[in-house]
């Protein structure tokens, strides 16, 4: 029978044991969560969260890659509850708007590059991702291809967590055998990983090779059955993975060869992250034919993601004008998400967020470098706020350690005991704080877990690892 729920807010141990008795949490390990239960967190202000039990600890994480305007702030929050006051809620389907998904999909569509100029608006980035491959589909047999629809992606990516989003990425740890995936009609090439790539081998060769590979594929499937590629610019939850100069625009010109669009999933890269509205063009140079965003968009406040697409694409859907699109949801081009987008895109702009995270962001990753001399530390890389710390046996042989070891989520709880999060992923840590951090926090976080690493280095070093 439930529980009679007081009126009075409850306890920090109160709320631990509900949420541990009734939530299921995104990949959950039922046996440490039945012991441990979660960490609840009850305030945000800026770059800082609060827990249930009053401890504050500076938020690395941005939230999980999305805090992008920092917590807290009045301006989002009043945005948001005057446009709830005005109009909470109108669907978007068939010859419905509203004003704020009006002028949201006009400013993403002067923020995008090239001819991207067309936005179909979604509940976040995996929906966003799932419209995108069906776009695919539709557009290419809308151009007389309807055999044209097989996706490539990469391995250790990841684009989302629907049936169809998680076929296509193919992460470490998220192929478990009790789901089921789409496998026909979806192919994975190697991950455009530079740190372990072979041993000799330039980083240039590497990339010739990671091209062949891809043009090796579309031989052998037949370029009348591709019709599209999906990449992360910088792969983010499957390893920060930055990739070879010039590989993004080398893939881009391979599919302009083989009339295959390219998908730019730009859920973590995009709205500052590095520096930029979207980095597809600003940093790789390649004008996609479609962008997948989310997160950063709204900065976290509210969820909403986009799917942002060409001229081209449009016309050769709407040809004749015969045809309807699918493709939506509930909550598409929801008026209070989108006015909070709006607004977040307003912060950014006058806030000088971009220049904010192209300075502090540089003067980030220069700081964090500084820990690869530490035995346990094989690289630190990314871009700009877009961090990973990577964790080694041996620096030699970049051998990891064993996984049942959990050194990376070791180094994120001690880092936490000492006011610090960070993020751990398999035999990482990863960091992608607000937009807003300054170069004094960027010295207590790199400072703060230089000494989280040691002291896990040395407890590893007392129970017998061989580190360095």
């Amino acid at each position: 029978m439930t529980a009679h729920l007081a009126l009075a807010r409850p306890d920090a141990r109160a709320l631990w044991d509900m949420d541990r008795q009734h939530s299921l949490h995104p990949w959950t390990n039922f046996g440490s969560f039945e012991m441990e239960g979660s960490l609840v967190i009850t305030r945000g202000e800026g770059c800082y969260l609060w827990d249930a039990e009053g401890r504050r600890y500076f938020d690395a994480v941005g939230g999980m890659w999305c805090t992008n305007v920092g917590l807290g702030r009045k301006d989002m929050a009043q945005a948001i509850a005057e446009q709830a006051e005005r109009l909470a809620f109108a669907n978007s389907f068939v010859d419905v708007t509203n004003d704020p998904s009006a002028r949201l999909s006009s400013r993403l569509a002067a923020l995008a590059p090239g001819d991207l100029n067309r936005v179909h608006l979604t509940t976040g980035g995996s929906t966003a991702v799932d419209t995108a491959v069906r776009m695919v589909w539709y557009w290419q047999t809308c151009m007389g291809r309807p055999g044209k629809t097989d996706i490539v992606a990469r391995d250790h990516s990841y684009h989302g967590s629907t049936y169809l989003s998680q076929s296509v990425g193919k992460r470490p740890g998220d192929r478990v055998e009790e789901f089921r995936y789409k496998e026909d009609g979806i192919h994975h090439l190697s991950p455009p990983n530079p740190y372990r790539r072979p041993d000799g081998m330039s980083e240039a060769a590497f990339c010739d090779g990671l091209v062949a590979e891809f043009e090796a594929l579309i031989a052998r499937v037949g370029a009348d059955r591709i019709g599209g590629f999906i990449a992360e610019p910088i792969q983010a939850s499957g390893g920060v993975i930055v990739p070879p100069k010039g590989y993004l625009r080398r893939m881009w010109e391979v599919c302009q060869r083989h009339d295959i669009l390219f998908i730019a999933d730009e859920v973590v890269t995009a709205f500052g992250r590095l520096g930029h509205w979207f980095a597809s063009e600003a940093e790789f140079d390649v004008v996609p034919d479609m962008i997948t965003c989310a997160k950063g968009l709204t900065s976290g406040y509210l969820p909403l993601g986009a799917l942002i697409f060409s001229d081209r694409i449009w016309e050769g859907m709407a040809a004749k004008g015969e045809r309807w699109f699918t493709s939506g949801f509930t909550y598409s081009g929801h008026p209070v998400s989108c006015a909070a987008a709006l607004k977040s895109i307003e912060i950014i702009e006058t806030e000088g967020l971009l220049e904010n995270a192209a300075s502090v962001g540089d003067y980030f990753l220069e700081r964090l470098q500084g820990l690869e001399a530490l035995p346990l530390v094989g690289q630190v890389r990314g871009r700009r706020l877009m961090v990973c710390v990577e964790n080694v046996a041996s620096k030699l042989t970049k051998e990891p350690l064993p996984d049942g070891v959990n050194e990376s989520k070791r180094v994120s709880d001690t880092a936490e005991a000492m006011g610090l999060m960070v993020r751990p992923i398999g035999h990482l840590n990863v960091m992608s704080p607000p937009l807003t951090i300054t170069r004094g926090q960027v010295d207590f976080v790199v400072e703060t877990l230089e000494r989280a690493i040691r002291k896990v280095t040395d407890e590893l070093v007392r129970e017998g690892h061989r580190i360095g």
